[in-house]
Protein backbone atom coordinates (compact mmCIF):
# COMPACT_ATOMS: atom_id res chain seq x y z
CA UNK A 1 0.00 0.00 0.00
CA UNK A 2 2.98 2.47 0.67
CA UNK A 3 4.29 1.88 -2.73
CA UNK A 4 1.08 2.81 -4.17
CA UNK A 5 0.50 5.88 -1.71
CA UNK A 6 3.97 6.74 -3.02
CA UNK A 7 3.17 6.70 -6.56
CA UNK A 8 -0.13 9.00 -5.95
CA UNK A 9 1.42 11.44 -3.89
CA UNK A 10 4.11 11.78 -6.48
CA UNK A 11 1.52 12.11 -9.77
CA UNK A 12 -0.16 14.91 -7.76
CA UNK A 13 2.73 16.67 -7.24
CA UNK A 14 4.23 16.64 -10.35
CA UNK A 15 0.54 17.63 -11.31
CA UNK A 16 0.59 20.90 -9.37
CA UNK A 17 4.38 21.49 -10.00
CA UNK A 18 4.42 21.22 -13.58
CA UNK A 19 1.29 22.38 -15.04
CA UNK A 20 -0.54 25.87 -15.12
CA UNK A 21 -4.54 23.82 -15.24
CA UNK A 22 -5.62 20.54 -15.49
CA UNK A 23 -6.26 19.94 -18.76
CA UNK A 24 -4.98 22.79 -20.51
CA UNK A 25 -2.45 21.91 -23.66
CA UNK A 26 1.14 23.18 -23.01
CA UNK A 27 3.02 26.25 -25.20
CA UNK A 28 5.68 26.99 -24.86
CA UNK A 29 6.31 30.45 -24.72
CA UNK A 30 9.37 30.68 -27.25
CA UNK A 31 9.30 28.71 -29.92
CA UNK A 32 12.25 26.21 -29.86
CA UNK A 33 12.91 27.44 -26.64
CA UNK A 34 14.57 24.33 -24.55
CA UNK A 35 11.93 23.91 -21.42
CA UNK A 36 13.16 21.57 -18.21
CA UNK A 37 11.15 19.77 -16.33
CA UNK A 38 11.96 19.02 -12.58
CA UNK A 39 9.62 15.99 -11.58
CA UNK A 40 9.87 13.65 -14.65
CA UNK A 41 8.03 15.43 -17.50
CA UNK A 42 9.68 14.49 -20.85
CA UNK A 43 13.05 15.51 -19.97
CA UNK A 44 15.31 17.93 -18.81
CA UNK A 45 16.00 20.48 -21.37
CA UNK A 46 13.86 18.83 -24.12
CA UNK A 47 14.09 21.07 -26.94
CA UNK A 48 12.76 18.65 -28.89
CA UNK A 49 9.58 18.17 -26.86
CA UNK A 50 6.01 20.08 -28.93
CA UNK A 51 8.36 21.41 -31.53
CA UNK A 52 10.13 19.32 -33.83
CA UNK A 53 11.13 19.88 -37.56
CA UNK A 54 11.64 15.92 -37.83
CA UNK A 55 9.00 15.11 -35.63
CA UNK A 56 6.69 16.86 -38.09
CA UNK A 57 8.40 16.31 -41.25
CA UNK A 58 7.84 12.15 -40.41
CA UNK A 59 4.79 12.23 -38.62
CA UNK A 60 3.36 13.37 -42.29
CA UNK A 61 4.14 10.51 -43.99
CA UNK A 62 1.48 7.77 -44.09
CA UNK A 63 2.78 4.07 -42.50
CA UNK A 64 2.37 1.57 -45.40
CA UNK A 65 0.82 -1.07 -43.86
CA UNK A 66 0.74 -4.80 -44.68
CA UNK A 67 -1.46 -7.78 -44.72
CA UNK A 68 -0.56 -11.16 -43.44
CA UNK A 69 -0.31 -12.91 -47.09
CA UNK A 70 2.02 -9.80 -47.65
CA UNK A 71 4.46 -10.97 -44.99
CA UNK A 72 4.46 -14.59 -46.00
CA UNK A 73 4.48 -13.99 -50.08
CA UNK A 74 7.39 -12.38 -49.83
CA UNK A 75 9.01 -14.08 -47.19
CA UNK A 76 8.26 -17.48 -48.56
CA UNK A 77 10.91 -17.22 -51.22
CA UNK A 78 13.57 -15.16 -49.46
CA UNK A 79 17.05 -14.47 -50.44
CA UNK A 80 19.88 -11.73 -49.66
CA UNK A 81 18.79 -9.46 -52.33
CA UNK A 82 14.78 -9.35 -50.63
CA UNK A 83 16.71 -9.75 -46.67
CA UNK A 84 18.34 -6.57 -47.88
CA UNK A 85 15.13 -4.73 -48.86
CA UNK A 86 13.04 -6.18 -45.93
CA UNK A 87 15.62 -4.34 -43.82
CA UNK A 88 15.17 -1.04 -45.04
CA UNK A 89 11.25 -1.26 -45.29
CA UNK A 90 11.82 -2.33 -41.31
CA UNK A 91 14.45 0.45 -40.94
CA UNK A 92 12.59 3.61 -42.60
CA UNK A 93 8.40 2.27 -41.49
CA UNK A 94 9.62 2.17 -37.78
CA UNK A 95 10.44 5.96 -37.30
CA UNK A 96 6.93 6.59 -39.49
CA UNK A 97 4.81 4.67 -37.03
CA UNK A 98 6.75 5.84 -33.94
CA UNK A 99 6.56 9.89 -34.98
CA UNK A 100 3.25 9.45 -35.11
CA UNK A 101 2.71 8.51 -31.67
CA UNK A 102 5.08 11.18 -30.32
CA UNK A 103 3.04 13.59 -31.88
CA UNK A 104 0.30 11.93 -30.25
CA UNK A 105 1.63 12.13 -27.46
CA UNK A 106 2.85 15.92 -27.33
CA UNK A 107 -1.45 16.14 -27.68
CA UNK A 108 -2.45 15.02 -24.80
CA UNK A 109 -2.73 17.42 -21.84
CA UNK A 110 0.76 18.61 -20.16
CA UNK A 111 -0.45 17.13 -16.82
CA UNK A 112 -0.39 13.88 -18.24
CA UNK A 113 2.37 13.79 -20.34
CA UNK A 114 4.25 14.85 -17.43
CA UNK A 115 3.46 11.95 -15.47
CA UNK A 116 6.54 10.09 -14.85
CA UNK A 117 5.64 6.78 -16.18
CA UNK A 118 4.16 8.51 -19.40
CA UNK A 119 7.31 10.60 -19.45
CA UNK A 120 9.41 7.31 -19.24
CA UNK A 121 7.12 6.04 -22.45
CA UNK A 122 8.09 9.63 -24.51
CA UNK A 123 11.68 9.62 -24.19
CA UNK A 124 11.99 5.86 -25.14
CA UNK A 125 9.95 6.90 -28.44
CA UNK A 126 12.21 9.53 -28.19
CA UNK A 127 15.29 7.64 -28.25
CA UNK A 128 14.22 4.65 -30.37
CA UNK A 129 13.31 7.94 -32.82
CA UNK A 130 16.41 9.25 -33.00
CA UNK A 131 18.50 5.99 -33.27
CA UNK A 132 16.18 4.62 -36.29
CA UNK A 133 16.04 7.86 -38.62
CA UNK A 134 19.43 8.18 -38.62
CA UNK A 135 20.65 4.26 -39.21
CA UNK A 136 22.46 3.99 -42.25
CA UNK A 137 20.83 2.27 -45.27
CA UNK A 138 21.82 -1.96 -45.11
CA UNK A 139 23.28 -3.32 -48.15
CA UNK A 140 25.41 -6.43 -47.05
CA UNK A 141 24.12 -9.44 -44.69
CA UNK A 142 26.78 -8.35 -42.56
CA UNK A 143 25.11 -4.94 -42.02
CA UNK A 144 21.79 -6.72 -41.79
CA UNK A 145 22.86 -9.03 -38.90
CA UNK A 146 24.34 -5.36 -37.00
CA UNK A 147 20.78 -4.28 -37.27
CA UNK A 148 18.59 -7.19 -36.37
CA UNK A 149 20.72 -6.93 -33.03
CA UNK A 150 19.85 -3.40 -32.92
CA UNK A 151 16.69 -4.56 -33.49
CA UNK A 152 16.22 -6.50 -30.99
CA UNK A 153 17.78 -3.99 -28.27
CA UNK A 154 15.24 -1.52 -28.80
CA UNK A 155 12.53 -4.29 -28.33
CA UNK A 156 14.12 -5.27 -25.11
CA UNK A 157 14.04 -1.66 -24.23
CA UNK A 158 10.60 -0.74 -25.13
CA UNK A 159 9.36 -3.93 -23.08
CA UNK A 160 8.41 -2.09 -20.09
CA UNK A 161 6.17 0.35 -22.31
CA UNK A 162 2.73 -1.32 -21.23
CA UNK A 163 2.91 -1.24 -17.68
CA UNK A 164 4.59 2.40 -18.12
CA UNK A 165 1.31 3.26 -19.76
CA UNK A 166 -1.15 1.61 -18.06
CA UNK A 167 0.13 2.60 -14.75
CA UNK A 168 0.70 6.41 -15.95
CA UNK A 169 -2.60 6.67 -17.47
CA UNK A 170 -4.62 4.86 -14.20
CA UNK A 171 -2.33 7.55 -12.17
CA UNK A 172 -3.90 10.90 -14.36
CA UNK A 173 -6.92 9.65 -15.52
CA UNK A 174 -9.09 12.27 -14.29
CA UNK A 175 -7.72 14.62 -16.42
CA UNK A 176 -9.21 12.35 -19.66
CA UNK A 177 -12.36 11.80 -20.46
CA UNK A 178 -12.46 8.07 -20.79
CA UNK A 179 -13.32 8.38 -24.61
CA UNK A 180 -10.03 10.22 -24.45
CA UNK A 181 -8.40 7.64 -23.19
CA UNK A 182 -9.31 4.60 -24.55
CA UNK A 183 -8.81 6.13 -28.24
CA UNK A 184 -5.40 7.38 -27.11
CA UNK A 185 -4.06 3.79 -25.54
CA UNK A 186 -5.73 1.95 -28.40
CA UNK A 187 -3.81 3.61 -31.02
CA UNK A 188 -0.36 3.48 -28.45
CA UNK A 189 -0.82 -0.45 -28.36
CA UNK A 190 -1.92 -1.08 -32.02
CA UNK A 191 0.84 0.78 -32.94
CA UNK A 192 3.05 -0.95 -30.28
CA UNK A 193 1.72 -4.16 -32.05
CA UNK A 194 2.35 -3.34 -35.56
CA UNK A 195 5.69 -2.18 -35.05
CA UNK A 196 7.16 -5.07 -33.03
CA UNK A 197 5.27 -7.53 -35.87
CA UNK A 198 7.59 -5.74 -38.65
CA UNK A 199 10.79 -6.09 -36.69
CA UNK A 200 10.41 -9.58 -35.09
CA UNK A 201 9.24 -10.96 -38.31
CA UNK A 202 12.64 -9.54 -40.22
CA UNK A 203 14.07 -11.11 -37.41
CA UNK A 204 13.10 -14.57 -37.83
CA UNK A 205 13.09 -14.45 -41.57
CA UNK A 206 17.15 -13.36 -41.06
CA UNK A 207 17.01 -15.95 -38.12
CA UNK A 208 15.83 -18.66 -40.55
CA UNK A 209 17.96 -17.49 -43.19
CA UNK A 210 21.30 -17.95 -40.95
CA UNK A 211 20.04 -21.43 -39.79
CA UNK A 212 19.25 -20.74 -36.18
CA UNK A 213 15.98 -19.90 -35.66
CA UNK A 214 14.33 -22.22 -32.56
CA UNK A 215 11.63 -24.00 -34.99
CA UNK A 216 14.01 -24.71 -37.67
CA UNK A 217 13.32 -23.67 -41.62
CA UNK A 218 9.96 -25.10 -42.01
CA UNK A 219 6.06 -24.85 -41.18
CA UNK A 220 6.46 -20.77 -40.41
CA UNK A 221 7.38 -18.18 -42.39
CA UNK A 222 8.82 -15.59 -40.38
CA UNK A 223 6.64 -14.75 -37.30
CA UNK A 224 3.87 -16.63 -39.43
CA UNK A 225 2.74 -20.65 -38.98
CA UNK A 226 1.25 -21.78 -41.88
CA UNK A 227 -1.04 -24.93 -40.35
CA UNK A 228 -1.78 -23.89 -36.78
CA UNK A 229 -3.91 -26.33 -35.40
CA UNK A 230 -6.70 -24.90 -33.31
CA UNK A 231 -7.63 -27.92 -31.36
CA UNK A 232 -3.67 -28.30 -30.35
CA UNK A 233 -3.24 -24.57 -29.18
CA UNK A 234 -6.24 -24.49 -27.11
CA UNK A 235 -5.12 -27.73 -25.65
CA UNK A 236 -1.60 -26.31 -25.08
CA UNK A 237 -3.07 -23.30 -23.35
CA UNK A 238 -5.04 -25.61 -21.04
CA UNK A 239 -2.43 -27.65 -19.95
CA UNK A 240 -0.45 -24.70 -19.10
CA UNK A 241 -2.86 -23.40 -17.19
CA UNK A 242 -3.40 -26.50 -15.04
CA UNK A 243 0.03 -26.63 -14.52
CA UNK A 244 -0.50 -24.59 -11.59
CA UNK A 245 -2.44 -24.69 -8.20
CA UNK A 246 -6.02 -23.90 -8.61
CA UNK A 247 -6.17 -21.73 -5.64
CA UNK A 248 -3.07 -19.06 -5.98
CA UNK A 249 -3.45 -16.06 -4.15
CA UNK A 250 -2.41 -13.84 -7.25
CA UNK A 251 -5.55 -15.14 -9.04
CA UNK A 252 -8.23 -13.52 -6.86
CA UNK A 253 -8.14 -9.96 -6.41
CA UNK A 254 -9.35 -7.32 -3.11
CA UNK A 255 -10.77 -9.45 -1.17
CA UNK A 256 -9.04 -11.48 1.66
CA UNK A 257 -11.79 -13.73 2.49
CA UNK A 258 -12.25 -15.03 -1.12
CA UNK A 259 -8.28 -15.60 -1.04
CA UNK A 260 -8.24 -17.41 2.37
CA UNK A 261 -11.23 -19.81 1.03
CA UNK A 262 -9.16 -20.39 -2.72
CA UNK A 263 -6.58 -21.30 -0.56
CA UNK A 264 -8.37 -23.88 0.93
CA UNK A 265 -8.62 -25.28 -1.84
CA UNK A 266 -5.25 -25.56 -3.91
CA UNK A 267 -5.44 -29.57 -4.19
CA UNK A 268 -8.59 -29.15 -6.11
CA UNK A 269 -8.60 -29.82 -10.17
CA UNK A 270 -9.08 -27.16 -12.52
CA UNK A 271 -12.61 -27.22 -14.59
CA UNK A 272 -11.97 -29.58 -17.39
CA UNK A 273 -12.36 -28.34 -20.84
CA UNK A 274 -14.00 -29.47 -23.78
CA UNK A 275 -12.83 -28.66 -27.14
CA UNK A 276 -15.69 -29.43 -30.44
CA UNK A 277 -16.60 -28.57 -33.57
CA UNK A 278 -14.20 -28.50 -36.26
CA UNK A 279 -11.14 -30.40 -34.32
CA UNK A 280 -9.14 -30.36 -38.05
CA UNK A 281 -8.81 -26.29 -38.32
CA UNK A 282 -5.91 -25.16 -39.63
CA UNK A 283 -5.21 -21.27 -39.68
CA UNK A 284 -2.30 -19.42 -40.72
CA UNK A 285 -1.68 -17.14 -38.39
CA UNK A 286 0.81 -15.33 -35.90
CA UNK A 287 1.59 -18.05 -33.30
CA UNK A 288 2.07 -15.57 -30.39
CA UNK A 289 -1.12 -13.79 -31.43
CA UNK A 290 -3.37 -16.64 -31.27
CA UNK A 291 -2.12 -18.43 -28.01
CA UNK A 292 -1.99 -15.11 -26.09
CA UNK A 293 -5.57 -14.90 -27.18
CA UNK A 294 -7.24 -18.00 -26.13
CA UNK A 295 -4.77 -18.21 -23.13
CA UNK A 296 -6.11 -15.06 -21.63
CA UNK A 297 -10.00 -16.16 -22.30
CA UNK A 298 -9.22 -19.82 -21.09
CA UNK A 299 -7.76 -17.96 -18.10
CA UNK A 300 -10.36 -15.74 -17.16
CA UNK A 301 -12.70 -18.94 -17.52
CA UNK A 302 -11.13 -20.97 -15.23
CA UNK A 303 -10.55 -18.05 -12.51
CA UNK A 304 -13.97 -17.60 -12.35
CA UNK A 305 -15.42 -21.00 -12.42
CA UNK A 306 -13.71 -21.75 -9.58
CA UNK A 307 -14.62 -18.98 -7.94
CA UNK A 308 -18.46 -18.88 -8.49
CA UNK A 309 -18.73 -23.42 -7.38
CA UNK A 310 -16.04 -22.98 -5.03
CA UNK A 311 -18.42 -25.01 -2.76
CA UNK A 312 -19.46 -27.69 -5.54
CA UNK A 313 -18.75 -31.14 -5.07
CA UNK A 314 -18.11 -30.99 -9.35
CA UNK A 315 -17.14 -27.72 -11.19
CA UNK A 316 -18.94 -27.23 -14.17
CA UNK A 317 -17.07 -27.49 -17.44
CA UNK A 318 -15.73 -25.57 -20.10
CA UNK A 319 -16.37 -25.78 -23.39
CA UNK A 320 -14.58 -24.35 -26.15
CA UNK A 321 -15.87 -24.44 -29.60
CA UNK A 322 -14.22 -24.41 -33.23
CA UNK A 323 -15.85 -23.80 -36.43
CA UNK A 324 -14.24 -22.74 -39.65
CA UNK A 325 -15.68 -21.84 -43.68
CA UNK A 326 -14.07 -20.65 -46.32
CA UNK A 327 -13.51 -17.07 -45.13
CA UNK A 328 -12.71 -17.24 -41.23
CA UNK A 329 -12.26 -19.33 -37.94
CA UNK A 330 -14.64 -19.00 -35.07
CA UNK A 331 -13.76 -20.07 -31.68
CA UNK A 332 -16.21 -20.17 -29.04
CA UNK A 333 -15.70 -20.58 -25.38
CA UNK A 334 -18.35 -21.20 -22.88
CA UNK A 335 -18.25 -21.25 -18.99
CA UNK A 336 -20.79 -21.20 -15.87
CA UNK A 337 -18.73 -18.57 -14.05
CA UNK A 338 -21.26 -16.57 -13.43
CA UNK A 339 -21.00 -13.89 -15.78
CA UNK A 340 -19.89 -10.08 -15.97
CA UNK A 341 -20.16 -8.75 -12.24
CA UNK A 342 -22.82 -5.78 -11.47
CA UNK A 343 -20.35 -3.10 -11.71
CA UNK A 344 -19.71 -3.65 -15.64
CA UNK A 345 -22.50 -1.61 -17.11
CA UNK A 346 -21.54 -3.14 -20.72
CA UNK A 347 -19.38 -6.06 -21.90
CA UNK A 348 -17.49 -3.40 -23.88
CA UNK A 349 -16.21 -1.98 -20.43
CA UNK A 350 -13.89 -5.02 -19.90
CA UNK A 351 -11.91 -3.78 -22.95
CA UNK A 352 -11.42 -0.08 -21.66
CA UNK A 353 -8.55 1.34 -20.12
CA UNK A 354 -10.69 3.80 -18.13
CA UNK A 355 -11.85 3.85 -14.33
CA UNK A 356 -14.68 5.75 -15.38
CA UNK A 357 -15.94 2.26 -17.43
CA UNK A 358 -14.30 -0.50 -15.51
CA UNK A 359 -13.91 0.74 -11.73
CA UNK A 360 -11.15 -2.17 -11.13
CA UNK A 361 -8.52 -0.20 -13.57
CA UNK A 362 -7.93 1.84 -10.06
CA UNK A 363 -8.01 -0.86 -7.17
CA UNK A 364 -4.68 -1.61 -5.17
CA UNK A 365 -4.60 -4.76 -6.43
CA UNK A 366 -4.24 -3.52 -10.04
CA UNK A 367 -1.97 -0.66 -9.35
CA UNK A 368 0.59 -2.53 -6.95
CA UNK A 369 0.75 -5.01 -10.19
CA UNK A 370 1.44 -2.50 -12.34
CA UNK A 371 4.20 -1.05 -10.38
CA UNK A 372 5.81 -4.42 -10.06
CA UNK A 373 5.56 -5.03 -13.50
CA UNK A 374 6.91 -1.60 -14.24
CA UNK A 375 9.90 -2.14 -12.28
CA UNK A 376 10.52 -5.72 -13.91
CA UNK A 377 13.18 -5.76 -16.38
CA UNK A 378 11.45 -8.26 -18.47
CA UNK A 379 8.09 -5.77 -18.47
CA UNK A 380 5.07 -7.27 -20.71
CA UNK A 381 5.55 -8.01 -24.24
CA UNK A 382 1.82 -9.92 -24.92
CA UNK A 383 2.94 -13.52 -24.81
CA UNK A 384 1.95 -16.45 -22.91
CA UNK A 385 5.56 -17.53 -21.84
CA UNK A 386 6.12 -14.07 -19.80
CA UNK A 387 2.91 -15.08 -17.82
CA UNK A 388 4.49 -17.97 -16.64
CA UNK A 389 6.63 -17.77 -13.28
CA UNK A 390 9.30 -19.98 -13.59
CA UNK A 391 10.28 -22.69 -10.98
CA UNK A 392 13.75 -21.47 -9.63
CA UNK A 393 15.51 -24.97 -11.16
CA UNK A 394 14.18 -23.34 -14.76
CA UNK A 395 16.38 -20.06 -14.67
CA UNK A 396 14.07 -18.48 -17.38
CA UNK A 397 10.20 -17.93 -18.44
CA UNK A 398 11.05 -19.51 -21.54
CA UNK A 399 11.76 -22.17 -20.16
CA UNK A 400 9.63 -22.66 -17.76
CA UNK A 401 6.97 -23.40 -20.64
CA UNK A 402 8.82 -26.27 -21.86
CA UNK A 403 10.21 -27.90 -18.73
CA UNK A 404 8.32 -30.88 -17.96
CA UNK A 405 8.26 -31.55 -14.16
CA UNK A 406 6.11 -34.61 -12.47
CA UNK A 407 4.83 -31.58 -9.76
CA UNK A 408 4.16 -29.04 -13.30
CA UNK A 409 2.88 -26.76 -10.83
CA UNK A 410 3.76 -23.18 -11.52
CA UNK A 411 2.49 -19.81 -10.47
CA UNK A 412 0.83 -17.31 -12.93
CA UNK A 413 2.24 -13.90 -13.02
CA UNK A 414 0.10 -10.98 -10.63
CA UNK A 415 -2.58 -9.96 -13.12
CA UNK A 416 -2.62 -6.61 -14.67
CA UNK A 417 -5.93 -6.49 -15.80
CA UNK A 418 -4.89 -6.14 -19.41
CA UNK A 419 -5.37 -9.18 -20.71
CA UNK A 420 -8.96 -8.85 -22.52
CA UNK A 421 -8.30 -5.08 -23.89
CA UNK A 422 -4.90 -6.09 -25.39
CA UNK A 423 -6.44 -10.06 -26.92
CA UNK A 424 -9.60 -7.50 -28.35
CA UNK A 425 -6.76 -5.70 -30.18
CA UNK A 426 -4.87 -8.12 -31.01
CA UNK A 427 -7.82 -10.02 -32.48
CA UNK A 428 -9.01 -6.97 -34.64
CA UNK A 429 -5.43 -6.30 -35.76
CA UNK A 430 -5.96 -8.33 -38.58
CA UNK A 431 -9.80 -7.55 -38.93
CA UNK A 432 -10.78 -10.37 -36.73
CA UNK A 433 -12.99 -9.80 -33.68
CA UNK A 434 -13.73 -10.74 -30.01
CA UNK A 435 -17.09 -10.42 -28.98
CA UNK A 436 -18.44 -11.14 -25.14
CA UNK A 437 -22.18 -12.14 -24.03
CA UNK A 438 -22.83 -12.65 -20.72
CA UNK A 439 -25.90 -14.02 -18.00
CA UNK A 440 -25.39 -12.40 -15.08
CA UNK A 441 -25.64 -14.90 -12.53
CA UNK A 442 -24.64 -17.38 -14.79
CA UNK A 443 -21.97 -17.60 -17.44
CA UNK A 444 -20.13 -16.04 -20.33
CA UNK A 445 -19.78 -16.54 -23.88
CA UNK A 446 -16.44 -15.17 -25.39
CA UNK A 447 -16.51 -15.19 -29.58
CA UNK A 448 -13.52 -15.08 -31.36
CA UNK A 449 -12.91 -14.55 -34.87
CA UNK A 450 -9.62 -14.77 -36.99
CA UNK A 451 -10.44 -14.17 -41.23
CA UNK A 452 -8.31 -16.68 -42.48
CA UNK A 453 -7.23 -15.22 -45.91
CA UNK A 454 -5.02 -12.97 -44.56
CA UNK A 455 -6.18 -9.94 -46.89
CA UNK A 456 -6.85 -7.69 -44.30
CA UNK A 457 -4.88 -4.38 -43.63
CA UNK A 458 -3.10 -3.94 -40.60
CA UNK A 459 -5.95 -1.93 -38.12
CA UNK A 460 -3.34 1.28 -38.09
CA UNK A 461 -4.85 4.54 -37.24
CA UNK A 462 -2.77 7.84 -38.08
Amino acid sequence: MNRICRADISACRLARSSSPSPGRRFEPKIAGQPYSTHQGGPGPNSAHFYRNRQIELWASKPPTPLTLRQLVFYGRSMNEERLIKSANYVRTELPTRIAHRIRDMQALPYIVVTQEMVSKVYELYWDAFEKLRQYPAITTMEENARFCKFLQGLLNAHSPVIPYLALGLSLSSTHLTANELDDFFRRMLVSRISRRVIAEHHIALSDTMAGRHPDGPHGHVGLIYNELNLEATIGRCVDLLKRRPAGVADDVEDSDVMRNRMLRYEKDKWPKVIIDGHLDTRLSYIKEHLEYILFEILKNSMRFTIIKHLNSPERPVIRATIVSDDNDVHVRISDQGGGITPEINETTDLFSFSHLRNSMRLTTSRIGALLDASASENGVKGTISEQIEPPPESGTVEKAVNLRTRSGSYKLASRIGLGLPMSNIIATYFGGSLNLVSLEGYGLDVYLRLPRLGTNMEGIEV
